[in-house]
This record gives structure tokens, C-alpha cells and sequence, in this order.
């Protein structure tokens, strides 16, 4: 009976033993269980603000030359391709109409003529020489008109675009001819609202078209509206290329980058960007104290490895995680690797 008692004791004073050492080892355990994570301190930079927008390049005006009243054609005198400079004679359309015209101003001005030196002498009333006037100018008028529309003229310098008629054939409502100025085109971009202060009429621009491949030509911002579109947050600019050469033409696609100058930001290394699942939403975990923080950032220009912070509030000096950022909390104790 001694023996048993004395058998239990000593399996009591082990089993209490085992215990022990098990809450040790779990104290261990658990504080092993940190996550270890690598940190990068991150730094101010001076970034250049610059921005690139798509555009399709425009004629920078275009004229549809075309009568007011329907008639024959009688000679088009330009072809598509053709240049033309301001002034020129492109369409002569019939001169019946003209002609009738220019007889009844004659006949009239011979009459007025008349009765102009009768009034000087008194030999007519003043109401006579006024109705004679009044229909002078009126046929004048109609003259003018006829002639402006039986010799259509070009009002710009450009280029032939388009010809939808062959001489003889009766106006019937498309433009007989369409003339594009092409020296110098234009684009249209649309700007973020935040960038409305920077903007100014005469900032100069990049300009690259598909067609030139990586060349570059030098244009300004000719005009910026005076109204923003209330759902994208974007006002309309108008950017112009001189394109003396004309190489750059209407219907190229072309990418329009502008310089806004330099801006000092806060960046952050590539590894260190944390990209919610699901969202686009942006993320880092900047650490102090032992603990991460959840910090949502809005990231902007890619420089070398880094990204450049728009919006967040990570501050010059912070520190922030550059691994395990999809196993970590806001509020995780981690350690931090030597």
C-alpha cells in the first residue's frame, strides 16, 4: 500500500511538471507567432507634374463652299488635294440669274442718275429721288448677293477635302466643295478640375502622332473654355500645333503631353503598395511602435521603383511594410527584420 501511495506522488509531481513546461513552451509559442516583416523608410521627391491625354487632330477650320440657291454648276475649278489660298475662285455656278441682275442695276442707275440732277436743280420732289434710291439699293443688294453666290470664293487658305459635284451638274444641297485649314490643326483635351489654376493660354505642349512614331512637335494651349463638365470634374482646352510642314493631318491620333512643372510628394517603394481585393483602392501599412497602421493612399506617377503619393496621410520619415502586406491588419504587432 506504501509502495502505491508513493507510486501516485511521484506521477503527481510529474504530471504537475509536464504541465508547467507545456505553459512555457506555449508562452514561447505564442510570442513567436509575430509576424517578421521587412520596412522601408520613405522620403520627399521632387516630382515633374507631367500629364498626357488622347486627342484626335482637327483641321483647324473647315469650310463647306456651297450657294444659297439651288442652279447649274458651270466649272469647278479645284480637285481634292488641290491648295487653295484665301480669295480664290473655286466654283462658277450659272450666270443667267447674274446677268438679268446686272441689267435691272444698270437700267436703274442711269435713272437715278437722272433724276439725282433733276432734284439738284429742283426740277423733282425729294420723295422721287428717294423712291428712285431705295430701289437702287435694293438692286444693288440683289447683285451683290447673286454675284457672291454665282463665283463661290474661298475664305481661307487650306486645303480640298472634299468635291461632291462634277461641272454641269445641278446644286442639290451637299457643299460643292470642302475646304480644311490644316496649317494650323488643333486638338481638344479635357483637364482635371485640380489643374484649372495651372493652366494658361500660350502653356506650351508635346504633341506625338502614331504616324511619326516617338518625334515630338512643339504646340501651345490656344484656347481653355470657360465651363467644366459637372460629371467628369474636367474643363475642355483647345492645344494648337502651327504645322508649317503640314505633315500632322486631320483624323491622326495623337497623345498631348503638358508640363506643369515640379511638385514635392512623399514616394513609396513598389512593394509597399497594398491593392484591396475587389476595389481599386490602394493601401499602406506604415509601422511604429511595434504595430501597423491601415493607410489608404492615392498613388500617382510610377518614378524608377517607386510610386508617388497624391493623397494619405504617410509623412516624410514614415516607415512602411514592404512584405507580407496580404497577411497584416491595422492594429498587427509584427516584428521587423534586422
Amino acid at each position: 500500500m506504501k509502495k502505491l501511495t508513493y507510486l501516485f506522488a511521484i506521477l503527481a509531481v510529474g504530471t504537475l511538471m509536464l504541465v508547467g513546461c507545456n505553459k512555457k513552451d506555449a508562452t514561447t509559442s505564442a510570442g513567436s507567432q509575430k509576424m517578421t516583416i521587412r520596412t522601408q523608410q520613405v522620403h520627399l521627391q521632387e516630382i515633374e507634374q507631367t500629364y498626357e491625354y488622347t486627342a484626335i487632330v482637327e483641321a483647324n477650320a473647315v469650310n463647306n463652299i456651297a450657294p444659297l440657291t439651288g442652279g447649274r454648276i458651270d466649272k469647278i475649278y479645284v480637285e481634292v488635294g488641290d491648295r487653295v489660298s484665301k480669295g480664290k475662285v473655286l466654283v462658277q455656278m450659272n450666270e443667267n440669274s447674274l446677268k438679268q441682275s446686272k441689267a435691272q442695276l444698270d437700267n436703274l442707275k442711269a435713272s437715278f442718275n437722272r433724276i439725282d440732277e433733276l432734284y439738284k436743280v429742283g426740277g423733282t420732289s425729294k420723295s422721287d429721288w428717294d423712291a428712285i434710291k431705295t430701289q437702287l439699293d435694293v438692286a444693288q443688294t440683289t447683285y451683290d448677293n447673286l454675284l457672291e453666290n454665282t463665283r463661290l470664293i474661298s475664305p481661307i487658305s487650306g486645303v480640298v477635302t472634299q468635291r461632291n459635284y462634277d461641272s454641269g451638274d445641278l446644286y442639290g444641297g451637299l457643299p460643292v466643295v470642302q475646304v480644311q485649314q490644316i496649317t494650323p490643326v488643333k486638338m481638344n483635351i479635357n483637364i482635371s478640375e485640380t489643374l484649372f489654376k495651372k493652366v494658361k493660354v500660350g502653356t506650351p505642349v508635346t504633341v506625338k502622332v502614331d504616324a511619326y512614331g516617338d518625334e515630338e512637335f512643339k504646340g501651345k494651349v490656344s484656347l481653355i473654355y470657360p465651363t467644366m463638365d459637372g460629371a467628369t470634374h474636367t474643363f475642355p482646352v483647345e492645344v494648337q500645333l502651327a504645322n508649317s510642314d503640314s505633315r500632322v493631318r486631320p483624323g491622326m491620333y495623337a497623345r498631348v503631353t503638358i508640363n506643369f512643372g515640379t511638385q514635392s510628394h512623399v514616394v513609396v517603394p513598389d512593394e509597399a503598395i497594398f491593392r484591396q481585393q475587389g476595389s481599386g483602392n490602394r493601401y499602406v501599412y506604415v509601422y511604429e511602435n511595434g504595430k501597423v497602421s491601415f493607410v489608404q493612399v492615392e498613388v500617382g506617377r510610377h518614378v524608377d521603383t517607386n510610386y508617388e503619393l497624391l493623397s494619405g496621410d504617410v509623412q516624410d520619415g514614415d516607415v512602411v511594410a514592404t512584405t507580407g502586406l496580404a497577411r497584416l491588419k491595422d492594429g498587427l504587432e509584427v516584428n521587423v527584420a534586422k
